[in-house]
């Protein structure tokens, strides 16, 4: 009997690992070819390159024969492409796009099964065989999001933001949302003078990043836990698949 494949990039992350996902990779050939540098995971781009459901279920495939994670960044925020991915094969996606709260529910609403989310029941390949894939599928699916400084939500973060950059935000009145990210300098009272200033702003903050970015070995003193590296070449170069 066929189980569903473990999500090694997932297991990784919870074990408080870092992930190294390669971009670039536009054919299934190349992706199984990369098996033996073992990556992490690979991040098949549907945004601005030519991953699209006609050739999502075979770099998948390729994915699964490599022993990798795969990722595939869909081009906007709408729930049945972001579930279609996961039905062929993914088993991540990434988000780009994700500028509200209510942009978010509707990203997890799409990728996760009930009673987390509304994904539709109809499976997927990577389930093929296993009676027990509805339980099993939203522990080794992920969903990320990428979501730039728009006036709503805005993630920043790092060693070198000041108290005094912070403040530079108080005239923005249409902010909603601001994670902070790996930076426990900034102080306690310049989130409450935003919080006086923008009355309906929520903040947060967060550890280490799960951000997807091009970058090599620097980027884990950073803090990040997801490093996007674009081709396979540079990084057996660079030596950051280890």
């Amino acid at each position: 009997m066929r189980i569903l494949r473990k999500n090694e990039a997932k297991a990784r992350l919870a074990a408080g690992k870092h992930v190294i996902a390669l971009e670039g990779l536009n054919h299934a050939d190349t992706i199984e070819r990369l098996g033996p540098m073992k990556p992490h995971a690979v991040w098949l781009e549907g945004e601005h390159n030519l991953v699209s459901p006609p050739n999502i279920a075979n770099m998948t495939r390729a994915a699964d024969l490599a022993g990798t994670t795969s990722i595939v960044r869909v081009n906007r925020v709408e729930t049945g492409i972001i579930y279609r991915a996961l039905d062929l094969g993914a088993q991540g996606v990434a988000v780009p796009h994700v500028d509200t709260r209510e942009d978010a529910e509707t990203v997890v609403q799409a990728a996760k099964f009930a009673p987390l989310g509304k994904r539709g029941m109809y499976g997927s390949r990577q389930g093929l065989g296993d009676p027990d894939f509805f339980h099993k599928a939203n522990d080794e699916t992920m969903d990320l999001f990428a979501s730039f400084p728009d006036v709503r939500f805005l993630m920043i973060g790092g060693e070198r933001l000041t108290d005094k950059g912070l403040r530079r935000l108080k005239g923005n009145t249409r902010l909603r949302q601001l994670m902070l990210v790996n930076c426990p300098q900034v102080s306690e009272d310049v989130l409450r003078e935003l919080r006086n200033e923008i009355p309906r702003l929520r903040i947060s903050r967060r550890g280490p990043a799960l951000l997807g970015v091009t970058g090599n070995k620097d980027r884990r003193a950073r803090g990040c836990r997801i490093i996007h590296v674009r081709n396979g070449t540079a990084a057996a170069r660079g030596g950051i698949l280890r």
